[in-house]
């Protein structure tokens, strides 16, 4: 009778393992690696990078999570690397290049502790214990509270962000726009604020024009035009109708057959089509509306009834574009035509019109009462610049929803890290705890790195403001001006970034860093082109990068 065994790990002589200390430093070197790529690009005076992808475009930006997400890298600790980065822009919308940076920094100084052959899980405790303690020194003693009504400080903070950004010189614009756009979708229901600008917040570019005339449109703008040449393409107060229905006729499932055999039976088909249409457009008629907005297709046969009405139509939106029209106008989104009653109309918006902008048309529906929907309008010289307008607006919109939601500030340029690394090093433990109040100077130092200034005088000066610091006057706020690399008072500066963002980055990077030095083996049973089961296994390569 047949006894069934225990699983057993069957190494062929394609499956390459490698185990212990060395792939823990395989792993230190492959964060150091993704670390050291993306740390010129913090700062104000960051560096850009050039990206070419296979197809030939290139993208141009300084954004680290961009830059990750364009990159090929073959080692798995790399991959966890640039995962990290995604995470904090779905997370929180900005510091992916901060969080980048403090997490290569925290394995590269553990890489020290591992060659005095120091248990892993004695790093992981210390490092643990230096996050709980970083969080609560965050909250309690670091931060400040922020006024929401205060609309001169929100702006100050968003600056803040901004500035260190392509569209730095823009700033102002920048702020506004973010502004406007994140207090138009913020919606209070039952005492809670959602704000969900991916959803309600659209940003449309438009080649031409200059930064300056971009603006956050009251309303909706699409690029869709009329149906039908003789529809108005202007019309104020318009009554709008949103359907989520063909205004065809019905068209048979695949199995159909018809069967037709004399003249008669055709023309008894055409005519029950036309019949159909004919009350499909007699119900949107008897609403009475100026604009017929569906997501479905509207026949030829359709557009001649309703333009007969003096009903402007437009098919084929998107899902999403239909949600913001709703939104926007207050109309409500019907799925069968029978089922339109008054109160689905929406009559919030002042104005609908075509315009052409370009060499396209485009659909906008303005001035709205109360829009909790917008669309974000930027204009600039060239793709590329739209582009990377985009990405540095996007987190400006995270950073000023994060302000609304969790309205807490630390003071920015470097000095929230130099005064939590302080009070951790005050507590007297030594060993990996201390490393990690050492790791997180690496902020200010990269700061200073950036702009050219003499990195270990700045330092030390700065560590001698925090260290002479009277604890009876609150915490610290001297940090690095990253424009010149001179010492500042980032509270005179006005320099401040949210709390819930340098949360996150702490959280991630230090569980990043957990997590890649508690892996002590790597088996890979993939085998390379060329490989003949001899020679490094794919894991042993450093981070390596794709072209």
């Amino acid at each position: 009778m047949y006894a069934p065994q225990q699983p057993i790990l069957i190494l062929s002589k394609n499956t390459k393992r490698e185990s212990g200390r060395k792939v823990q430093l395989e792993n230190i070197n492959a964060g150091k690696t993704i670390a050291d790529l993306i740390r010129t690009c913090l700062g104000p005076q960051a560096m850009m990078k050039m990206l070419m992808d296979p197809m030939g475009g290139i993208v141009m930006t300084n954004d680290g999570n961009a830059i990750l997400r364009e990159i090929t890298v073959q080692h798995p600790a790399a991959k966890s690397m640039i995962e990290i980065a995604r995470t904090q822009d779905e997370e929180v919308g900005d510091g992916t290049t901060s969080v980048i940076v403090l997490a290569g920094e925290m394995l590269a100084v553990a890489e020290q502790f591992l060659q005095q052959q120091i248990h892993p899980t004695v790093i992981i405790r210390a490092y643990r214990e230096a996050l709980e303690d970083m969080v609560r020194i965050l909250q309690d003693e670091v931060s400040i509270e922020l006024d929401r009504s205060d609309k001169k400080r929100l702006a100050e903070v968003v600056k803040s962000c901004v500035g260190t950004k392509f569209v730095g010189r823009w700033s102002d614009l920048a702020v506004r726009i973010a502004l406007d756009a994140v207090e138009t979708v913020s919606l209070t229901e039952n005492g809670r604020t959602e704000i969900d600008i991916k959803k309600y917040a659209k940003v449309e570019k438009i080649p031409g024009g200059s930064i300056d005339d971009s603006c956050v449109l009251r309303g909706i703008m699409l690029n869709k035009d009329v149906t039908h040449p003789k529809m108005r393409r202007y019309i104020e107060k318009p009554r709008i109708v949103l359907l989520d229905c063909p205004l065809e006729y019905k068209k048979g499932e695949s199995q159909t057959n018809v069967e037709i055999v004399g003249d008669q039976d055709f023309t008894k088909l055409l005519q029950i089509e036309e019949e159909h249409v004919a009350r499909l457009c007699e119900d949107i008629i008897a609403v009475k509306p100026d604009v017929v907005f569906t997501e479905k297709g509207v026949s030829d046969l359709a557009q001649h009834f309703l333009m007969k009405a003096g009903i402007t139509a437009i098919r084929r939106l998107r899902k999403t574009d239909n949600n913001r029209l709703a939104r926007a106008c207050g109309a409500t989104i019907v799925n069968r035509t029978e089922e339109l009653t008054e109160k689905d109309v929406g009559t919030g918006a002042g104005l609908f019109e075509i315009k052409k902008m370009g060499d396209e048309y485009f659909c906008f529906v303005t001035e709205c009462e109360d829009p909790k929907a917008c669309t974000i309008l930027l204009r600039g010289a060239s793709k590329d610049v739209l582009n990377e307008t985009e990405r540095n607006l996007q987190d400006a919109l995270h950073v000023a929803r994060n302000l609304m939601l969790d309205p807490k500030l630390l003071p920015g340029g470097g000095a929230v890290e130099m005064a939590v690394s302080q009070a951790l090093t005050n507590k007297q433990i030594q060993g990996p705890y201390r490393a990690v109040a050492q790791a997180l100077e690496i902020i200010p130092r990269t700061l200073a790195q950036n702009c050219g200034a003499n990195t270990i005088r700045t330092l030390t000066a700065l560590r001698a403001k925090h260290a002479s610091h009277p604890a009876a006057d609150g915490p610290c706020t001297w940090g690095i001006d990253g424009e010149t690399g001179q010492l500042v008072d980032m509270k005179e500066k006005n320099i401040w970034e949210p709390l819930s963002v340098k949360l996150q980055v702490y959280k991630t990077a230090v569980e990043t860093a957990i997590l890649l030095l508690r892996i002590d083996d790597i088996v890979s049973g993939s085998k390379k082109r060329g490989d003949d089961g001899s020679g490094p296994s794919p894991a042993a390569a450093a981070a390596g990068m794709g072209e």
